[in-house]
C-alpha cells in the first residue's frame, strides 16, 4: 500500500517515525505526524456531529480506512527503522557473533493473524472533542463525586441498554435520557448506560467494540471507531455516558468522553482492573463478584486508591510504563449473588460494617438488575422499590442505582436456532440483544421513585 494512496511523500513516513526511535530528532516528531493527520483530516470532511445516525457505520468505515493506510505506512516505516538501529545495537553490545536459531516454530502457534490497529492519538486527532462533550463529561464528573462524597444530596442513576449495538436506536434512547435529565435534574444525576464492551462467561457478542457488524466478522477497528463516534454524539447532546472497563488499552480510545467507569463481577478480582482504576480520570466502581463476595470488591476499592505502576499503552500506541496516583472515588457497587439479591437494608447494613472495618467512605451503589433482579428485567422495579424506601427512609450510604433500560422491553435472541446470526434487518429495533432490559414506561416510573425517596431524604435530614 503506498505512501501515495493517502498523498503522503513516503520520506515524511520514514521521518516521523525514525525519530521516534532517534531522541535527537524528537522536535521532528510533532511536525511529521502532524503532516500525516493533516491530510487524512482533509479527506475526511463530513463533520460526525451532523451525520444521520443510519450513516454513522458507513462514516466510521470510511475514517477507518483512512486512518489504518497511515498507520501500515508508519508501522512499516518504523519496522525498517528499527531493524537498521537493532543491528547496529547488536554489535555495539556484543551480541552480533551469537549463535541463534530462527525460533518462528515455536512462536504464536495459536494466533491466526495479527491486524495493525488505529492509535487512539490518531482516532482522537480526527474524531476530536467538542467543547460541549467535555463540559458534560466534566460537569457529571464533578457531581458524581460531589454525591459519593455526600456533598451533593442527588441519586446517581446509571439507566441504558445492557449493551449497546444499534448506533440509531441508542442516540434515540440518548435523546430520551437526556428529557429525564431535564425532569429529575434537581433529585437524580442521569448518565447513560452506553456499555460497548461486553464480558462473556463463554464466547459469545463481546460488544460494539469488538463485533460492530454483529456478524462474527470481529473488525474491530471499525468499533473503535464507532464506539468513538458514538460516544460524542451523545455526550455532544449534553448526556453524560458510563462505560464497563474490561481492559486498560481501550478506554484510550475515549479519553475525555466517559463520566464513570465499572469494573464488572468478573473482573473486580482481576489486578490489572484495579490497576486501571487507580489512573483512570472517571468515578469507578467495583461490583461484588458472581459468587456475592463484598469483600473482594472492597479490597478492590482499597486498591484502587493506591499508586500502581504496569505495563500500559499511551495513546501514540507505545507500549509503556504507567505511573498511577490512586483513585479515591472508588466504591462498592451491589449486584446480587450466587445466593440471590443482596440490595436488602439487611445487606446494605452488612456492607457498611465492611467499608467502615477498612477505612472506606460508605457510599454504596445497588444495580437493580443481574443478580438482584435474576436477569429478569420486570423484577428490577421490586428492587427500585425497596432501595427507594431506604433512601427515603434517611439511609444516606444508598448514593445510586443501576438500571437497565432500552427502547423495547425485554430481549432478542442474536442467532437463530441454527448458530448463525441473525441479519441486522431482522432484529427487533431498539431491544437488548443480550439481557432483559426494562421499557421506556417503567423506566419513566423507576425514575419518579428514586426522585421522590431522594426529596424526602432531603427534607428529612433538613
Amino acid at each position: 500500500m503506498a505512501a501515495a494512496n493517502i498523498g503522503l511523500p513516503a520520506h515524511l513516513v520514514a521521518v516521523c517515525f525514525a525519530c521516534t526511535h532517534n531522541p535527537s530528532n524528537q522536535s521532528k516528531d510533532h511536525t511529521a505526524n502532524q503532516a500525516v493527520f493533516n491530510i487524512v483530516k482533509e479527506k475526511i470532511m463530513s463533520p460526525a456531529i451532523d451525520l444521520p445516525p443510519s450513516d454513522l457505520m458507513q462514516e466510521s468505515e470510511r475514517i477507518k480506512n483512512e486512518l489504518l493506510k497511515v498507520e501500515v505506512e508508519v508501522t512499516r516505516a518504523a519496522t525498517a527503522a528499527r531493524s537498521v538501529q537493532m543491528s547496529g545495537l547488536r554489535e555495539k553490545l556484543g551480541y552480533d557473533k551469537v549463535n541463534t536459531v530462527d525460533a518462528a516454530y515455536i512462536v504464536d502457534s495459536r494466533i491466526m493473524k495479527k491486524t495493525p490497529v488505529i492509535t487512539p492519538e490518531a482516532l482522537a486527532d480526527i474524531l476530536r472533542t467538542t467543547e460541549k462533550s467535555a463540559k458534560t463529561t466534566e460537569q457529571s464528573r464533578k457531581r458524581i463525586i460531589d454525591i459519593l462524597a455526600k456533598k451533593d444530596d442527588r441519586l446517581i442513576v446509571i439507566v441504558g441498554p445492557c449493551s449497546i449495538h444499534d448506533p440509531t436506536s441508542a442516540l434515540e434512547y440518548a435523546e430520551k435520557v437526556k428529557q429525564w435529565r431535564d425532569k429529575y435534574g434537581s433529585d437524580l444525576e442521569i448518565i447513560m448506560r452506553a456499555y460497548m464492551e461486553k464480558p462473556r462467561t463463554e464466547k459469545d457478542w463481546k460488544g460494539l467494540v469488538y463485533d460492530p457488524l454483529l456478524d462474527g466478522s470481529e473488525d474491530i477497528n471499525l468499533g473503535l471507531v464507532l464506539t468513538r463516534l458514538l460516544s460524542g454524539r451523545i455526550t455532544n447532546l449534553g448526556v453524560p455516558i458510563a462505560m464497563e472497563r474490561l481492559n486498560a488499552l481501550t478506554p484510550q480510545y475515549l479519553n475525555g468522553l466517559v463520566a464513570y467507569d465499572a469494573i464488572g463481577a468478573r473482573n473486580t478480582t482481576d489486578q490489572k482492573s484495579r490497576e486501571y482504576a487507580s489512573g483512570t480520570s472517571s468515578p469507578v466502581g467495583f461490583k461484588n463478584t458472581p459468587e456475592g463476595s463484598l469483600l473482594s470488591a472492597v479490597q478492590a476499592v482499597r486498591s484502587a486508591q493506591s499508586e500502581h505502576a504496569f505495563l500500559g499503552m499511551s495513546t501514540d500506541g507505545v507500549i509503556s510504563q504507567i505511573n498511577t496516583t490512586g483513585n479515591e472515588t472508588g466504591h462498592v457497587i451491589l449486584r446480587g449473588g450466587q445466593d440471590g439479591p443482596n440490595y436488602s437494608a439487611e445487606h446494605v447494613a452488612q456492607l457498611k460494617q465492611l467499608l467502615n472495618k477498612y477505612g472506606l467512605q460508605e457510599s454504596i451503589i445497588i444495580d437493580a438488575s443481574h443478580g438482584n433482579s435474576g436477569k429478569q428485567a420486570d423484577k428490577q422495579i421490586e428492587v427500585i422499590k425497596d432501595v427507594s424506601r431506604q433512601v427515603a427512609g434517611g439511609e444516606t450510604a444508598i448514593v445510586g442505582v443501576m438500571v437497565e433500560s432500552n427502547l423495547v422491553a425485554g430481549a432478542q435472541k442474536q442467532k437463530n436456532a441454527d448458530g448463525k446470526f441473525k441479519p441486522a434487518s431482522e432484529l427487533i429495533y431498539g431491544q437488548s440483544i443480550t439481557d432483559e432490559c426494562a421499557g421506556l414506561d417503567d423506566t419513566d416510573e423507576m425514575l419518579a421513585m428514586l426522585a421522590e425517596a431522594a426529596a424526602r431524604r432531603r427534607k428529612t435530614e433538613n
